[in-house]
């Protein structure tokens, strides 16, 4: 069974036509399905609008208030029935006929994401570059290629979601760091390229805030599953900037070593030692 889940908060300038759009994409697939709609305590018609489809199979679930989107995402997979989730967003930003197509790729993978092929988000002078650092960063960190690394069209099982639940953040970057967990503990991924719409009403990113948010979650996530892909560089970096130092200071100073190109040299070994601890951590909590 596949169960499709839509946080909601305040759309309802868009909601219905996704509802429409996926209601009308699913009705000749070949397996059992159902649609869940999580009202994060949206102030609008929200709701109401949602409660117009219970009668075609639409199940509503309401939070008190606001609780984030990501909190949102995981209430309502909590409440699926389904083996394999897929999550969207009820802004009309993603392409939902797309769903059964990415059902179908879940063969011989834990997650497959719909990678968007163009920006259309607000403010794109600002997340266009934001967003290509942060998601090379985020490759680095990984070891992998990342077309899309929050994209909020995805397919998952949702055992290996269970897996990473108590370190997904409540807000926008659940989606960015359920795929840095899976990719950092080796589950395959897959990437689909699909469209993307302006927004429906008002969207509730913040630039500074989020983008912030996103770089703490990628090395967050990366020291708790792999910590050496960020502390070993960061030592060697240290390491060699020391040593380049030394060099100079012989060459200048005749064999005269400052204090602070010592100080480099003993910061390289620190980092590299909490590297290896964390590390030690890392591997005796996976156990």
């Amino acid at each position: 069974m596949v169960s499709i889940i839509i946080p909601a908060y305040n759309e309802e300038e868009a909601i219905g036509e996704v509802i429409e759009d996926i209601l009308e994409a699913m009705q000749d697939v070949g397996y059992e399905w159902e649609l869940i709609v999580v009202n994060d305590g949206s102030r609008d018609r929200t709701r109401e609008i949602v409660e117009g489809y219970g009668r075609r199979g639409v199940r509503l679930v309401n939070h008190p208030y606001s609780m984030g989107g990501g909190t949102a995402r995981t209430t309502g997979i909590h409440h699926a029935q389904g083996e394999i989730v897929v999550v969207t967003d009820g802004d009309g930003t993603y392409p939902v006929r797309d769903i059964p197509r990415l059902v179908e790729e879940m063969d011989g993978y834990d997650m497959v994401v719909g990678a968007r092929v163009k920006e259309a988000g607000t403010l794109k002078a600002l997340r266009i570059p934001a967003k290509f650092l942060i998601r090379k960063l985020a490759e680095f960190m990984t070891g992998s290629p990342i077309p899309d690394l929050n994209s909020g069209l995805r397919a998952m099982r949702k055992e290996t979601f269970l897996e990473f639940e108590t370190m997904l953040p409540p807000g926008h970057s659940w989606v960015s760091t359920i795929t840095l967990c899976m990719l950092a503990n080796s589950h395959p991924v897959k990437y689909v390229p699909i469209d993307y719409y302006p927004r429906k009403g008002k969207s509730t990113f913040h630039p500074v805030k989020d983008t912030a948010n996103y770089l703490m979650l990628i090395f967050r996530t990366v020291t708790w599953f792999n910590p050496l892909r960020f502390f070993l560089p960061l030592a060697l970096l240290l390491f060699l900037g020391g040593l380049g130092k030394a060099i100079a200071d012989i060459v200048n100073y005749h064999w005269h070593i400052a204090t602070s190109t010592v100080m480099l040299l003993l910061a390289s070994l620190q980092v590299f030692t909490v590297g290896m601890l964390a590390d030690l951590i890392s591997r005796k909590g996976s156990r």
